[in-house]
């Protein structure tokens, strides 16, 4: 006998699982596909568990016949094609056939369905790919599909799945995605018998951004609109000085199907390249259209990837329409083919609201008595160039010539102080870094909060994916020194931060986005891991901006400093002071 051998069904769609369920938000993805595909105008995704225990979606399409109902678990098993040639014209989510195999193949599904023209439904129940039983049931029209106890018979494949939390957000991102392409639908999202979002059928896709991503997303795109003989544009592209450290909110779709493009997501980020920030990335929702036999979605299990024809046009024509929007919105250079009879205006650097009036007037000198009106004008003064006054890079009267202080501020940088042998420079920004994270050490340990309360809490819409994560590390955050509580479905309110943080409402929006980013970053970590290196980027946030301090102040910081427990190295491992010796400082001369 050979040692080849075919394998069973049930274990060919348990190897098929591990490429399409890879966790319960691939389940989300292609049961709220399929809903969209049987024509359902109301759709909806109940969730316990972050879906480890069930994943349920109901739908108000055409159902299924007894006989459907029992093929649709088998493997490429498909109403969506029969020829080769359908291959190159698709225009459903599904078409392959493997999904509800593969994810029957490690979970217990319950199915319930019925067509308009049934008296009655059909169930079935299938337990790890087995089916146990077939039967009539009541049912509305539609179908109902719960998915209970994912991957129950394949167990370490259950115990690479993250946290709760982290699991919800991939969820609801799987959620967003596709109720964003098709706003005349009306889906909800239930978890642990809470409702997180119920959306009614929307005017346009802004509307449905609105709703699922609120005002302050909303509020910070502008359309975007163009046409090429191959390829239509259309969607809505963020202002740049929106633009996150952390990626989020950045959608491709092509034809209605969400896709993911690391290739055009540089054309995206190219367009911006002048006008934001390296490490910031911008939002945009970008709808592509375009003849379906240009493009081929199947080339993963998934269907998150997509390969176009002439992908190298689409490179181009996305990357000329976010351009000539972001000119045409006031943020940057237009692509203008009519150059030659442009007028060029001076650019202001970013730097220019800085240089504050008050600053160019204390620059200049005058003659307090000089008067234009009258006849005889009093002789001035020829131009005399003064000696360089290098003082000018210390603060103001840093050094009195009576009564020399023992430091001096260098720059607004740095603190100088004298020794009989040198000169110890102390970098201002690291000394305050390193101050910062042993409180906040020492405050997850057990000690004081570095609270500081505002008057006025601000409330900051964070999206309903991040509302588990906050809720999971509520302790977490109140020992670092913030007073952050959960607002409805989508939003947060901000009643203290940290000392040192700034308290408008543009640092506040800021640093929960930065705080957010930070504990998705850090959620796998061991708790004492994650703690350590929370404070330390949270540290890092809380003196962005080095603070502008008097030189009175200086002994106070450098007091502080010497009481830390590593007043040596800042908590990234960069060195705080330097000492320039006698010796050094000749050898300059």
């Amino acid at each position: 006998m050979g040692k080849i051998q075919k394998l069973t069904a049930q274990l060919a769609n348990m190897i098929a699982a591990g490429e399409v369920v890879q966790r319960p938000a691939s389940v989300v993805k292609e049961l709220l596909e399929n809903a969209v595909d049987a024509g359902a105008t109301q759709i909806s995704l109940i969730v316990k568990d972050s879906g480890r225990t069930l994943i349920q979606v109901i739908d108000n399409g055409v159902g299924m016949s007894p006989e459907d109902a029992l093929l649709c678990f088998e493997r490429h098993a498909t109403s969506k094609i029969s020829k080769p040639q359908d291959l190159e014209r698709l225009s459903s989510f599904g078409f392959r056939g493997e999904a509800l195999a593969s994810i029957a193949a490690v979970s217990q599904v319950k199915l319930k369905s019925r067509r308009e023209s049934d008296d009655v439904g059909t169930q079935v129940l299938i337990e790890g790919g087995e089916r146990k039983s077939q039967s009539s049931v009541n049912q509305a029209k539609g179908t109902s599909i719960e998915v209970r106890n994912l991957f129950f018979n394949t167990p370490a494949r259950r115990k690479f799945l993250k946290a709760d939390s982290v699991e919800f957000k991939h969820i609801v991102e799987e959620f967003n995605r596709v109720a964003i392409s098709r706003p005349e639908l009306a889906f909800s999202l239930n978890h642990n018998d809470r409702d997180v979002l119920v959306l009614k059928k929307a005017q346009s896709i802004k509307f449905r951004i609105l709703d699922l991503l609120g005002s302050s997303v909303v509020g910070d795109v502008v359309d975007l609109k163009a046409e090429t003989s191959i390829v239509q544009i259309s969607g809505y592209i963020g202002r740049p000085q929106s633009a996150k450290k952390a990626l989020g909110n950045q959608y491709f779709f092509v034809n209605g199907r969400y896709f993911k493009s690391a290739y055009l997501h540089k054309a995206v980020m190219n367009a911006y390249a002048e006008v934001t920030p390296d490490g910031l990335t911008p939002s945009y929702f970008i709808f592509l259209s375009l003849d379906p036999q240009s493009v081929d979605v199947n080339i993963s299990p998934s269907k998150t990837e997509v390969k176009f024809e002439n992908d190298s046009l689409v490179f181009q024509t996305i990357f000329a329409s976010v351009r000539e929007t972001l000119g045409r919105n006031g943020f940057g250079e237009m692509i203008d083919f009519e150059a030659s009879a442009a007028v060029d205006l001076p650019q202001l650097s970013r730097s220019f609201p800085d240089f504050k009036p008050s600053e160019i007037s204390a620059a200049l000198e005058f003659e307090s008595d000089f008067n234009p009106f009258a006849n005889e004008q009093p002789q001035r003064k020829p131009y005399s160039p003064e000696p360089q006054d290098y003082s000018v890079l210390f603060d103001a009267n840093s050094l009195p010539p009576q009564a020399p202080s023992r430091h001096f501020l260098l720059a607004h940088k740095y603190i100088c102080t004298p020794r009989d042998n040198g000169l110890l420079i102390t970098n201002i920004h690291r000394a305050q870094v390193r101050i910062l994270y042993e409180q906040m050490l020492a405050a997850i340990k057990g000690g004081e909060s570095v609270c500081q309360t505002a008057l006025f809490p601000i409330q900051v819409q964070i999206g309903a994916a991040y509302i588990p994560l906050i809720e999971a590390h509520s302790e977490l955050l109140g020992k670092l020194g913030f007073d952050i509580t959960v607002f409805g479905s989508d939003t947060v309110v901000v009643a203290g931060v940290p000392q040192g943080y700034d308290f408008d409402e543009l640092s506040v929006r800021n640093t929960v986005a930065n705080l957010l980013q930070i504990l998705e970053e850090e959620h796998h970590s061991l708790p004492e891991i994650m703690q350590a290196d929370a404070a330390k980027k949270l540290s890092e946030l809380g003196v962005a901006k080095t603070s502008q301090i008097k030189e009175s102040e200086a002994q106070g910081l450098l007091d502080r400093l010497s009481a830390c427990k590593n007043s040596e190295l800042s908590p990234s491992g960069k060195r705080i002071s330097k000492f320039i010796s006698s010796e050094d400082l000749e050898k300059l001369f």
